[in-house]
């Protein structure tokens, strides 16, 4: 039975594989030192970004979730952004993906959030069919512009 529990210090090297397969599905990369950055800041508690893994029966990482919370314009409660959401492909259908999501959306219900919100690519076919089932398809189409750094 897939188990879901907070990213620690610890899990480095199970969450790197993880993270890069989540890259390379993207078609993306980053650096070293933005991957090092990112670790960090998921496993510094007084850091605005937390993690969890989906464990295996075993133990073993089979996928990650990333999350952050931000003021909002239409709330007076702050939004719950999951930003990277990554299941291993020999572990998907195992439910990982939807407990992932649960226990973001049970974290943002304690934390006094509004909602949990999320983007994926259109061809992300597999993903979409359980977001279908677990969230509501806004319509939103999302746009996004480089700040020439």
């Amino acid at each position: 039975m897939t188990q879901i529990r907070p990213l620690t210090a610890a899990d480095h090297d199970a969450w790197l594989p993880l993270w890069r397969g989540y890259l390379a599905f993207y078609e993306a990369e980053l650096s070293a030192e933005q991957t090092a950055l990112t670790w960090s800041r998921l496993t510094d508690p007084g850091y605005p970004i937390w993690g969890a893994f989906a464990t295996d029966d075993a133990g073993h990482a089979i996928g990650f979730v990333h999350w952050l919370t931000h003021p909002a314009t239409w709330s007076d409660r702050p939004y719950c952004y999951l930003e990277d959401l990554f299941v291993a492909p020999a572990t998907r259908g195992s439910g990982a993906g939807r407990g992932l999501i649960a226990h973001v959306t049970a974290w943002a219900g304690e934390n006094d959030c509004a909602k949990v919100y999320w983007l994926t690519h259109e061809t992300n076919a597999t993903a979409r069919v359980l977001y279908d089932r677990v969230a509501t398809r806004t319509g939103f189409i999302h746009y996004e512009t480089g700040v020439g750094r």
